[in-house]
């Protein structure tokens, strides 16, 4: 067999590899969310489950077809070892806090009954932020071909500004997008409680995204003047 081929299928595999992760955290979420709810009747959390799947799983097959080999990029190892010392620290804790925890906290409410029912005129809004969210997000990883899943900046490997799509609108619609689904949950799934990993997740989101700003406009050539035509990071008007 040519090293060729061996090298195709290396990558294939690979690609299998990454695919496989990627649907098995955005099923494990859901999981979450009903084992600790406790209830498979209930009905906003099979409604959730279905956003965020169609959201996680349908946005990076999106993207994949614009760009194609965006997703192993976002798991090159070497992008992450040569990612800010930081973010090391904070892109982990970003994935982790936008899902799992706000899921358990509201399953763990439906179950013992925490927070008083929610009416539906408040559920359903909840629901709508979450999928404008999650759309947004979703355009803003199809958008940019230099979506890395880690603050890295390769100037060497054709890095540049993206500044069409959402990126018009805001300077980090990829964090900007999840920003809407933190307050959608807890009126989606029902839950006060759920207000508090909420929280946190919002002080990580917009660290996160200064810190980015700061590296982005320190580094990255073409971003300073990007940043006087759009002037906002995340949310247009306020910051």
């Amino acid at each position: 067999m040519s090293s060729k081929m061996v090298g195709h299928k290396a990558v294939q595999t690979d690609s299998l590899r990454q695919w496989f992760g990627i649907v098995v955290v955005y099923l494990s979420i859901p999981l979450a969310l009903l084992t600790c709810g406790g209830d498979f009747g209930w009905w906003q959390a099979w409604i959730y489950s279905l956003l965020i799947v169609a959201a996680g799983i349908g946005g990076r097959i999106w993207a994949e077809q614009r760009h194609p080999g965006l997703m192993a990029e976002r798991q090159n190892t070497e992008n992450i070892r040569s990612a800010k010392a930081w973010d090391k620290v904070l892109a982990p804790l970003m994935a982790v806090s936008l899902g799992y925890p706000m899921v358990i906290v509201a399953g763990l409410d439906h179950r013992f009954g925490w927070s008083p029912e929610f009416p539906l005129w408040l559920v359903v809004p909840g629901f709508v932020l979450i999928v404008l969210g999650y759309a947004f997000a979703s355009w803003a990883l199809a958008e940019n071909r230099f979506f890395f899943s880690v603050v890295t900046v390769q100037t060497d490997r054709g890095h540049v500004v993206c500044d069409t799509g959402p990126y018009r609108i805001v300077r980090h619609p990829g964090y900007a997008g999840n920003i809407p689904p933190l307050l959608g949950i807890v009126l989606a799934l029902g839950s006060v409680w759920a207000l508090v990993p909420a929280a946190v997740a919002l002080i990580i989101a917009v660290t996160r995204t200064a810190l980015e700003d700061r590296t982005l406009q320190e580094e990255l050539p073409g971003y300073r003047d990007y940043s006087q035509r759009v002037r906002y990071r995340l949310i247009p008007g306020i910051y």
